[in-house]
């Protein structure tokens, strides 16, 4: 019998759970600090809440069944459509701006690759009711803190930021139809991992001529105010680039300039966002995209949620702790014990017992010996347990009601009052 983990799925040995804490622990820290609140939701929903957001061809990427009341489930690729339905059945009675975040963990039947499971657990942090752009700004700005959160600075990372509707307008204004606007923003998506021939065919193929797509090219290498400047008066794209102009000064305010570049290019794959889109990637370009969000202000309402202006993103695991790997920026595994009891003789056995519960109750780490081996033992468990104290209890102990004190990494020991230790 193959008893191995399945493709695509981890096993967390404790080294690997101290460092799923760690992220986890730098989100929730951060999230809460701009004033997020934790909600979660079932694992396990009807299919059709995916399908009615994606269509029918994510089923080919979910785990599903039929259950045994004949309902068609799947476990949940994503937590938006989730998110959506709470949203939509409070809110009526939430104060808004809706601030929520969530760390679940989600599931997709795909091929795995470097960077990408068929599991991970997924921060989404997200704004409902709001729809001016310190929104945006305060968005980008929480994803740009969690990985400043976690020892990484601005060269290591940046937060390639655009906005659909002003490429959206440059693509109208340059002969994309509306039925080729969708085509025409996944052939930009992949700008940076499909030849510039590839990418100029597929623009043709959504109407617009050789030169114009050859000159959307070269609108996606300059900078916003060279954009504007030379894209000529269309509407759309000087509303959309002013606006992003003032999510881009709102984060250089906030002192997070040095993180942000204007990327035209960045338009990310999925079909409902609406405006400021963003995407944090290391500068090596080692990896993946290492988050991912922006504005879907129609979303919510699409899914049968409320039909309100939201905003968020979406930041994985499995490459954030590849790229934290690959800096030095793991940190050690803590110790999982504070003292550690030694038992001389089985007779003081009872007060060991009474001793390590007590410093259990006052919030201590404690652990003992199970097969009363000798001390010079006790003390090498001691040791690679990384206690940070051992405790000596053996017949002139128990008597006086004094216990020997073994700082561990020092060396250095103290008599101390059995009853002081455990009102400590």
């Amino acid at each position: 019998m193959d008893l191995s983990s399945l493709p695509g799925f981890r096993d967390f040995y404790p080294e690997q759970m101290a460092l799923r804490k760690h992220i986890v622990a730098v989100w929730r820290s951060v999230a809460e600090r701009y004033g997020f609140v934790e909600y979660d939701g079932p694992p396990l929903e009807p299919l059709d809440l995916y399908v009615r957001k994606s269509g029918e061809e994510i089923v080919g990427q979910l785990y599903r069944f039929t259950d045994q009341g004949g309902r068609e489930v799947a476990l949940r690729p994503e937590m938006t459509p989730s998110f959506a339905r709470m949203v939509g059945a409070r809110a009526g009675g939430l104060p808004k701006p809706i601030r929520w975040y969530s760390v679940p963990q989600l599931f997709r039947y795909e091929r795995p690759q470097k960077g990408r499971l068929r599991e991970h657990f997924q921060l989404n942090l997200d704004i409902v009711g709001e729809s001016g752009d310190l929104a945006d700004s305060e968005i980008v700005a929480a994803a740009i803190d969690m990985l400043r959160g976690f020892g990484l600075a601005s060269e290591d990372f940046v937060a390639r930021i655009s906005d659909r509707g002003l490429v959206g307008g440059l693509l109208t204004a340059h002969g994309v139809s509306e039925a080729g606007l969708g085509p025409a923003f996944a052939a930009l998506d992949k700008l940076d991992r499909e030849s510039e021939d590839w990418v100029l065919e597929r623009l043709q193929a959504a109407g617009a001529s050789e030169e114009g797509a050859r000159r959307l090219l070269h609108l996606a290498e300059l900078e916003l105010d060279e954009l504007v400047a030379v894209a000529g008066d269309v509407p759309l794209v000087r509303e959309a680039a002013a606006r992003l102009g003032r999510v881009i000064q709102n984060l250089e305010s906030f002192g997070l300039g040095a993180y942000v570049q204007f990327d035209p290019s960045l338009v990310r794959g999925l079909a409902y966002y609406t405006g400021t889109v963003f995407e944090l990637w290391d500068r090596r370009g080692e990896f993946r995209a290492i988050c991912g969000g922006g504005r879907y202000d129609q979303l919510l309402a699409a899914v049968g949620g409320p039909d309100l202006p939201a905003l968020g993103f979406g930041m994985g695991d499995v490459v954030l702790g590849e790229l934290l790997r690959a800096r030095g920026l793991v940190p050690p595994e803590p110790s999982a014990i504070d003292d550690y009891i030694i038992c001389v003789e089985p007779e003081q056995r009872a007060l060991v017992l009474r001793l390590t519960h007590g410093l259990r109750d006052r919030g201590r780490r404690v652990a003992y010996d199970f097969a009363s081996r000798s001390v010079g033992r006790q003390f090498k468990a001691a040791n690679q347990a990384g206690a940070e104290r051992a405790i000596v209890v053996g017949p002139d102990e128990a008597a006086t009601g004094v216990a020997l004190v073994r700082t561990m990494a020092s060396g250095e020991e103290a008599r101390l009052s059995i009853e002081k230790l455990l009102e400590a």
